[in-house]
């Protein structure tokens, strides 16, 4: 999907799939195999979000958006976790996410710098188990099992992902320690579509929270809260190992995965992708600023030499 060009020779490729699917949610073109189960990552946080508000989970946007997160772990973030934690009448102590440092460097900087070590709060999922930890509160379920499959949290949020995409999924564990789902591009492209769509109840208002608050779902800094600013309407989350769902406000709706897992080819893809499908033509959309996510350049001696991309 993606070749390393360095000094005008060609040193290496990223491998993978991508699928984009029409407004009617038929597929309009694809590479690679866009059918075989994969593993979303932290692209399901926005169906597992969904989930959670069906539930009954009752956030303000700002919040709701972090609850889909995979945070940078800036100011706001932290705060905005602990005030779902608080709504729901706990604290840092109930979350089971892994101790870790905040993504965003500055952030982690600033912490080490304050004598801070890791910690469950800054890792990146710590929104979404709070969130969690609130739709448990909320149902008078038990909070220190809601990682377990078989937690009627959990159970939930796999008939409404097995709902959104259309496919019976597999269930790992993801690196936070959440039950991990697995679906198809296709079907996560699906679940995206159907979001973005959404004209009222819990969809729209997960759909809503993202469209309003991008800087809470990634971070100021990130590529994700770019790309979602440059096209007025759009929904999207990233994962790890090199994941990605996008959908426009009709409907239309992207998916990809490199098979390396390599984060860098992520957002080259995905531009590529919208500029393949005439995105970026569109009046509405700020094209400059879609294929800007799109770029990666490669360096020699601390200058431009090479960059990273699409070959499709």
């Amino acid at each position: 999907m993606a070749e390393i060009v360095r000094s005008g020779i060609v040193e290496g490729h990223h491998y993978g799939s991508v699928v984009v699917l029409r407004a009617d949610g038929a597929v309009e073109w694809s590479v690679g195999d866009a059918t075989s189960p994969v593993l979303p990552r932290s692209s399901n946080k926005p169906i597992q979000a969904l989930a959670m508000v069906e539930q009954g989970l009752d956030l303000p946007p700002e919040l709701l958006a972090l609850a889909c997160a995979s945070h940078s772990g800036e100011a706001h973030h932290l705060v905005g976790v602990r005030r779902i934690l608080a709504g729901a009448g706990l604290d840092d102590s109930a979350l089971q996410t892994p101790p870790d440092w905040p993504l965003d460097e500055a952030a982690r900087d600033t912490m080490l710098r304050g004598g801070g070590d890791k910690s469950p709060l800054a890792m990146n999922c710590s929104g979404k188990h709070a969130a969690m930890l609130a739709t448990c509160v909320q149902n008078g379920w038990d909070t220190a099992t809601y990682l377990d499959p078989k937690h009627p949290l959990q159970v939930a949020i796999k008939a409404t992902f097995e709902r959104m995409t259309d496919e019976e999924a597999q269930v790992a564990v993801d690196g936070c320690g959440a039950p991990l789902l697995s679906t198809s591009l296709v079907g996560l492209a699906k679940a995206f579509s159907r979001l973005a769509v959404a004209a009222e109840g819990p969809a729209c208002r997960v759909a809503e929270a993202i469209r309003a608050h991008p800087e809470y779902v990634s971070g100021t800094t990130r590529d994700e809260r770019t790309l979602l600013a440059a096209i007025p309407g759009s929904i999207g989350k990233a994962g790890a190992e090199s994941c990605y769902a996008v959908a426009l406000a009709d409907g239309r709706a992207f998916a990809l995965k490199t098979d390396d897992g390599g984060a860098r080819a992520r957002p080259v893809v995905m531009a590529a992708a919208l500029e393949r499908s005439g995105v970026t033509s569109e009046d509405w959309v700020d094209a400059g600023a879609v294929r800007r996510t799109g770029e990666h350049v490669l360096l020699g001696g601390g200058k431009p030499v090479g960059e990273i991309r699409a070959c499709f």
